[in-house]
């Protein structure tokens, strides 16, 4: 059992720590609130992650291979990234004022949660990842994977992702504390603009012959 958490270790930092659209919107925030901002958008992320991940791995990720139910949350999933976007380069365009400055449930980081959940569980594309774990477990044993094995492996994933959000969170709030105040602007428009083309390439899958 150990060798499949082990495992899963490696896999989760290899999973979040490639650059991607919830990074993005973590630095897009951190930049300007700092590291709780930032924290609770891959905390977030990592929620809608864990949904994912139990529907894969207990074998239920081709009903999300159906167009009725695949095509509307990735389109959904575009729009939220696009619309993140646009919000980047709207407030690189116009700051807004400091997170001091505003009411206290806007700085409590719960939109942030929701918004890296929604991030995660737009793109149902997750979970065919997931249903590829039990294969590697399989792998590992050389054998089929039990359920106790993939909760083994769940769960050391789990706390690989988890501790990923500590480390991404510092980094950017040290970043952030480095930059000044344009360089903070500048961050950010770069993040909407890497926002709109997650979400392009995020539609560009629902074309015919995209793998």
């Amino acid at each position: 059992m150990s060798e499949i958490f082990t495992l899963a270790l490696w896999i989760g930092l290899v999973f979040n720590a490639a650059p991607g659209a919830v990074f993005s919107e973590s630095l897009r925030r951190g930049v300007r609130g700092g590291f709780w901002p930032a924290f609770a958008v891959q905390a977030g992320s990592l929620a809608g992650d864990a949904v994912w991940a139990v529907l894969g791995l207990a074998g239920v990720g081709a009903l999300f291979a159906v167009p009725v139910l695949r095509v509307p949350m990735t389109v959904g999933g575009c729009l939220l990234l696009a619309w993140l976007g646009v919000t980047g380069l709207r407030d690189a365009a116009f700051p807004r004022p400091s997170s001091a400055g505003l009411p206290r449930e806007n700085r409590s980081g719960r939109g942030a949660v929701a918004v890296g959940a929604a991030m995660s569980l737009g793109n149902p594309w997750n979970v065919v990842y997931w249903s590829g774990a039990a294969g590697a477990v399989s792998a590992v044993l050389g054998e089929d994977a039990g359920a106790g094995s993939l909760v083994v492996f769940f769960a050391g994933f789990m706390a690989s992702s988890l501790a990923w959000c500590f480390v991404s969170a510092g980094l950017i709030a040290g970043l952030r504390g480095a930059l000044p105040p344009v360089g903070v602007r500048v961050l950010e428009a770069a993040c909407g603009a890497a926002l709109i083309v997650f979400a392009v390439l995020l539609a560009a899958r629902l074309l015919p012959g995209t793998p």
